[in-house]
């Protein structure tokens, strides 16, 4: 699909369709005042009839208004507001155009909502993700797919001449952005006998042939030479072997610090020994939406040509019962040389991104962050809204946090706290694997935390966030656009300190 920014009248664009903005109040946007005129009164006609309430995300098509060039008029609801459009009622109203503009059969449309931004070059960014939503099909494992019946091949955003270069700024980068959610989606809808370890591997080397990154692909033996006693205790069980890929994009100084993000990658998640229930299992191919958030990122980032450097880090394994499976009780030996009591093979995020966690200080990072499907607890605290946010560092904390609110890809800060770490008492290892069922996000945190006294880091948990349940099952693609823009933020921060 083809893309532009524009400044102009809306009455005066010949397209399949133009879109503009109504308001709960009975008022007209500018473009929507443009046309208005220019048909006679048509769009404060239909207001006034109660065709369109003007509520946020409500729509009502026009079709041959005179003198107007479009050979349709799209009216989206922006809410009550007219003179400050909120953030959300601007993302249902887009979310409103598009899903029309995809049904409508126009082959082109100028978009006018933008105008109403307060903020264009992160409206174009959340109306590129928004499309590419509305857009999203993952059939390639049906034997008929779908049809396509989309004619949509151009989208025109109207903006006002002030606003054109942060505009083209933003759906630059929206695009970038919606290509990594867009393969996070893939990777985490992918079946696990297809997304294997290996197959994340691979992914990772397309990656670096694709935009010349350097990648790094650590198999059993590799693991074993370092003492990965913690991730091969995982593995084992399952006879797919493990993988740790690093994959490096360079774009910022050589001697700046990089930014390492650290993504699990269970593949598939039957519990071990613990198995897990039967119901609601086939969902365990999600657990590795962590690793395909790091590729998603990578891919972004890539695409962005962001000026910073950034090492992506996956580490996968399969978690399966079998004859020579953890068992819990076992000790094993993580890299850092701390010893862990597995109480719970089910516990087993944690167990391979220790081990990770602690192999990424040889990169003497500027920051770490992980991402993981780690704890049900953490879907208990926060439902599917707010991903879990832990970390070692306030300006680390706040950078995200402030990363998530303008994407509003939402976080919520969680604690990590010496008074957890009780929890983690073993008789007979440096530590257990879990604690009690009370505030096991935080425990598992506190977990990791053990891991990362050399660096700042975060861990966000994405087991609420990551992917939808119900008959819209799939991958999310979160929280690609919170790191992307984080990783961004912190691009512009180091050129502006020069």
């Amino acid at each position: 699909m083809e893309f532009s920014i524009k400044t102009g009248a809306a009455d005066k664009q010949a397209v399949g369709c133009v879109v503009v903005g109504v308001f709960e109040d009975g008022k007209l946007s500018a473009a929507a005042k443009a046309v208005d005129t220019a048909s006679g009164g048509a769009l404060k006609a239909a207001l006034a009839d109660g065709d369109i309430s003007g509520k946020a995300g409500s729509s009502l098509l026009l079709r041959g208004l005179a003198n107007v060039a479009a050979t349709r008029v799209l009216l989206v609801g922006l809410g009550k507001d007219s003179k400050q459009v909120s953030d959300k009622d601007l993302l249902d109203g887009l979310s409103a155009a598009f899903a029309a503009l995809l049904e409508s059969g126009s082959r082109d449309a100028a978009v006018f909502l933008s105008e109403e931004a307060a903020d264009a070059g992160m409206a174009l960014q959340q109306a590129m993700l928004l499309l590419a939503s509305a857009r999203y099909r993952f059939d390639q494992f049906k034997s008929k797919p779908a049809e396509n019946r989309q004619n949509l091949h151009a989208l025109h955003f109207f903006v006002g001449k002030k606003d054109v270069a942060a505009a083209e700024q933003g759906l630059r980068l929206g695009q970038a952005v919606s290509a990594g959610v867009n393969l996070t989606k893939d990777l985490g809808n992918m079946p696990p006998n297809v997304c294997t370890p290996s197959y994340l591997a691979g992914v990772a080397q397309e990656l670096a042939q694709q935009y010349s990154l350097s990648v790094e692909v650590l198999e059993t033996a590799d693991m074993e030479k370092l003492g990965m006693g913690s991730l091969l205790s995982v593995a084992k069980g399952s006879v797919v072997p493990p993988r740790l890929v690093v994959l490096k994009y360079s774009g910022g100084g050589k001697k700046d610090k990089p930014v390492v993000l650290v993504g699990k990658g269970i593949t598939f998640d039957s519990g071990g020994i613990s198995l897990k229930p039967g119901e609601g299992m086939d969902e365990m191919k999600y657990d590795m939406c962590g690793a395909g958030t790091v590729l998603g990122v990578m891919k972004a980032v890539s695409e962005a040509q962001l000026p910073i450097n950034v090492i992506g880090v996956v580490v996968a394994a399969e978690n399966m019962p079998a004859g020579n499976a953890s068992k819990p009780s076992d000790i094993v030996t993580s890299m850092s040389g701390q010893t862990i009591e597995i109480l719970n093979t089910d516990a087993e995020g944690r167990l391979i991104l220790c081990d990770a966690l602690t192999y990424v200080e040889r990169f003497d990072p500027a920051a770490v962050i992980d991402i993981a499907t780690l704890t049900g607890a953490c879907v208990i605290a926060l439902g599917h809204i707010n991903t879990g946010l832990f970390a070692n560092d306030d300006d680390l904390a706040n950078e995200l946090l402030a990363s998530a609110s303008a994407t509003r890809d939402w976080a919520w800060r969680m604690p990590v706290q010496a008074e957890y770490d009780d929890a983690l008492k073993s008789n007979f290892a440096d530590m257990a694997n879990v604690g009690s069922r009370a505030g096991g996000s935080v425990t598992a945190a506190m977990f990791l935390n053990r891991y990362t006294k050399a660096y700042k880091w975060a861990h966000l948990d994405i087991a609420g966030t990551a992917w939808k349940s119900g008959p819209a099952k799939g991958a999310t693609g979160r929280p690609v656009p919170l790191l992307v823009n984080f990783l961004r933020q912190r691009a512009q921060t180091k050129s502006k300190k020069g």
